[in-house]
């Protein structure tokens, strides 16, 4: 039963539930989370280290846009997470979206020297293999925003434009004040992640396997983790099971969503609460955009981190949770804010300095 409460726990922190998949038919063939077939349809780019990354293209044709940017999804989901950004906007504006698979992910193939540095790597090889410029924009969500806050600090040149949408806050930076996290029961669990992903492993990959347990399902419908708005995305989004027995016995799977956790939860080569502003002339510009009602990471973890990084600009989602990619009105104001500059009144923070 310890494991069991600590395995939902884990999964619930990490958002793992929290990115339902846009309806697909196609099939995959390499080490993918969500299904073990056998032909690659997506397209692919070959990295220098003779890795795959897959990917999947929205908006206006590239050599037609005027924004080019990269959505780099979270812990458990792929290229096929929805943004839900309608496509009147995309062609309005000029947007070519490319959505892809991260390393051990979907299509992708598994790189077992993931790293922060290696995250950051693989966005801008993937960027220069698809001609996007010598600039452009990164949108990262969930978990998916620690390879987007390597950007900021290793290749910080190349951005035009960063917007991390609900991002997760490693308990291990350092300059996090106790008071904030010291009764935060999600401190002492991500040290429980790190331990497990790290010493006991096996344990976990056979009780995520065995049949005793409906690891699949586990997080469905709970409201310890899942505001009534984001309940009612889960209810009413048509996804995918990504951690099904089948799919993670795999045990290459497996080590690279282990990998995945180690590198967000363990320690880093630098402090995101103690960079320097790298745009000072205004040349492009950071957002965070968080729910405020958001039980995987508290709201006011984030509006710390604004605090303490005010070049950053912050925005709240009044009864947003974790969900927001799925609210059509929120994704449309992250491309605005993002690419335009606007500063929605109703997404403007409301607590006190």
């Amino acid at each position: 039963m310890v494991l069991k409460k600590l395995v939902v726990m884990m999964m619930g922190c990490l958002g793992c539930a929290g990115q339902p998949t846009e309806p697909s038919t196609e099939k995959t063939e390499s080490k993918s989370l969500i299904d073990e077939s056998v032909v690659v349809t997506s397209p692919r780019v070959k990295l220098g280290d003779g890795r795959y990354l897959a990917y999947r293209e929205r908006g206006v044709p590239k050599e037609n846009s005027k924004y080019k940017i990269i959505i780099v999804h979270g812990f458990g989901s792929s290229k096929e997470m929805s943004f839900m950004a309608s496509d009147e906007l995309l062609d309005e504006l000029g947007v070519y979206l490319v959505i892809y698979d991260r390393a051990g992910y979907g299509e992708s193939d598994i790189n077992s020297r993931r790293s922060l540095k290696s995250e950051a790597s693989d966005i801008e090889e993937l960027a220069d293999l698809l001609e996007l410029g010598s600039r452009f924009y990164v949108i990262g969500v969930s978990l998916g925003c620690y390879p987007a806050w390597s950007c900021i600090k290793h290749m910080p040149g190349r951005l035009a434009g960063v917007a991390l949408v609900v991002p997760f806050v490693n308990y291990k930076w350092r300059t996090l004040p106790n008071d904030l996290v010291k009764d935060d029961y999600r401190k002492q669990l991500c040290r429980w992640v790190i331990w497990i992903t790290r010493y006991g492993r096996g344990l976990l990959h056979w009780w995520l396997t065995q049949k005793l347990f409906p690891s699949a399902s586990v997080l469905d419908g709970n409201p310890q983790f899942f505001c009534d708005r984001d309940l009612e995305v889960l209810k009413n989004t048509p996804g995918y099971q990504l951690f099904t027995q089948d799919g993670l016995k795999d045990r290459c799977v497996f080590d690279s969503l282990c990998s995945d956790i180690i590198v967000a939860f363990g320690k880093w080569d630098f402090n995101p609460l103690e960079l320097t502003d790298p745009y000072p002339q205004n040349e492009s510009s950071v957002h965070i955009w968080q729910g405020v009602k958001d039980k995987v990471v508290p709201v006011q973890l984030q509006r710390h981190v604004s605090q303490r990084l005010p070049w950053i600009r912050y925005h709240e989602v009044p009864d947003g949770g974790h969900l927001l990619v799925y609210d059509t009105a929120v994704c449309e104001a992250v491309l605005t804010s993002l690419l335009l500059g606007e500063d929605p009144p109703s997404f403007r923070p409301k607590f006190a300095d």
